[in-house]
């Protein structure tokens, strides 16, 4: 694999390195020792799939907090998404600053989003599915969100009126 860093401190675009043949292709998609190597938290307790029927189907920005932060490891397996992560680590230099990349499943890129950063994606196409492995057991009590028009972040969804949850709608501005 191949680890890209990005303008968000611990996080990472990580491209597989293909063997190919006549056959298609093989790729480790993930490997504990060279997730150590590259400083990454290389626990996972938990996998889970997102299927998305609709083009514009914004899921986020979640995160899970103290004492059960997670990392996560984000691949979309069918269709296409714009993936963003936001630094809410308050002692990070990168504090509110947002990444986002095209993860599709052509391109087989996947995003390392660190404990402390949210994470959130809009569909590109309808039918889209996200896979997710993470290093911490779901908690409830520690989920939470910040709204994904959040002012101060100006993030540039590319697809305007999402289709979204009543309970990620509802999260509240956090920053002033």
């Amino acid at each position: 694999m191949k680890f890209i860093e990005t303008p968000i401190a611990g996080a990472s675009v990580l491209e597989l390195e293909r063997v190919e043949d006549d056959r298609g292709f093989f790729a480790r998609s993930w490997c504990a020792e060279e997730f150590s190597r590259n400083g990454l938290n290389p626990r996972l307790v938990q996998c889970s799939v997102s299927f998305n029927a609709h083009r514009g189907t914004l899921r986020g920005l979640h995160l899970q907090t103290k004492p059960h932060e997670e990392a996560k490891l984000v691949r979309c397996t069918r269709g296409a998404i714009f993936d963003v992560i936001v630094d809410l680590r308050p002692q990070s230099a990168g504090y509110k600053r947002w990444f986002a990349i095209q993860l599709d499943a052509d391109n087989h890129r996947m995003v390392y989003v660190p404990e402390g950063v949210a994470h959130g994606f809009q569909t590109l196409v309808d039918n889209s599915e996200v896979f997710y492995q993470m290093s911490e057991f779901y908690h409830p009590e520690c989920a939470d969100g910040i709204p994904w028009n959040e002012p101060d972040l100006g993030i540039n969804w590319p697809i305007p009126d999402p289709v979204m949850s009543e309970r990620d709608k509802a999260y509240r501005r956090r920053f002033t």
